[in-house]
């Protein structure tokens, strides 16, 4: 039976990638690479130049195929992810059906963790409930964004008897959740916490966070609020894309 790998190559430094995603990669036959256009060229230069890394045997081989858009212009979030992960299910059902032999075994590569805000293992489970082809499939951790910001902070994102809230710059625009002191906030594109006035907060934030391009900002939040916007503007133009982090942080009494 056809096998596949979700697995997690961590936040973007190659040595992120743990033992048991090397020993997976390793037994790849296909590789299927999604590919988000040149903005994005950088993501999938990384994804080969693990496999050129980890993997001893070189016969492997890699298929590449364009992205759909998501429209970002709809009136309602949800139902335009919905839609964006149906064309995404049709893609990886085409390509686990006609790409993958019927004893061989392909592998998705997902940035950071496929857990953690990434939408593969839902879309893989719609190609399963289609029932047109039929395989097994297994899910390898890796090392997420909040993970190696919190490493390269040097901090520990819990607090003794506190709990932690992740959430999204979407939500975050809505307001801080209540009796949480501490909230990770991910896929955050409009720096959402320009609009938090509390004077006891302190911000962690990070963007290509583990990587040679590594930005930090680390203090009072509205001391770094336009610092931080400014220069996540700068690398963003810099590179065509930003992927970032950070912690919002109430400061003890």
């Amino acid at each position: 039976m056809r096998k596949v790998f979700v697995i997690g190559i961590g936040a973007g430094n190659p040595d992120y990638v743990t033992v048991q995603a090397i020993n997976a990669l390793n037994q790849v036959d296909v590789f299927f690479i999604m590919d988000k256009g040149q903005e994005k060229e950088d993501l999938v230069r990384l994804r080969k130049d693990i496999c050129e890394r980890y993997i001893r045997d070189k016969s492997y081989r890699t298929v590449e195929t364009a992205d759909p858009p998501r429209d970002r212009t709809a009136a309602s979030y949800e139902p335009a992810v919905r839609a964006w992960h149906e064309q995404r299910a049709g893609i990886y059902e085409k390509l686990i059906r006609e790409e993958l032999g019927d004893d061989e075994c392909g592998a998705f590569l997902v940035w950071g963790d496929p857990s953690l805000y990434d939408s593969t293992l839902r879309i893989i489970d719609q190609v399963i409930a289609r029932g047109t082809v039929a395989f097994d499939y297994e899910v390898i951790p890796g090392i997420s964004a909040i993970q190696a910001l919190a490493a390269s902070h040097k901090i520990a994102l819990n607090r003794i008897g506190c709990s932690v809230h992740v959430t999204t710059g979407r939500k975050l625009a809505e307001g801080l959740p209540d009796d949480v002191d501490d909230v990770v906030v991910m896929l955050d594109a409009d720096c959402s916490f320009k609009a938090i006035d509390d004077a006891d907060l302190d911000i962690y934030w990070g963007a290509y966070v583990g990587t040679a391009d590594e930005i930090l900002a680390a203090g009072h939040l509205r001391e770094l609020t336009h610092d931080i916007q400014r220069r996540r503007a700068e690398a963003k133009a810099r590179k065509g894309w930003v992927m970032d982090t950070y912690l919002l942080r109430k400061r003890d009494a």
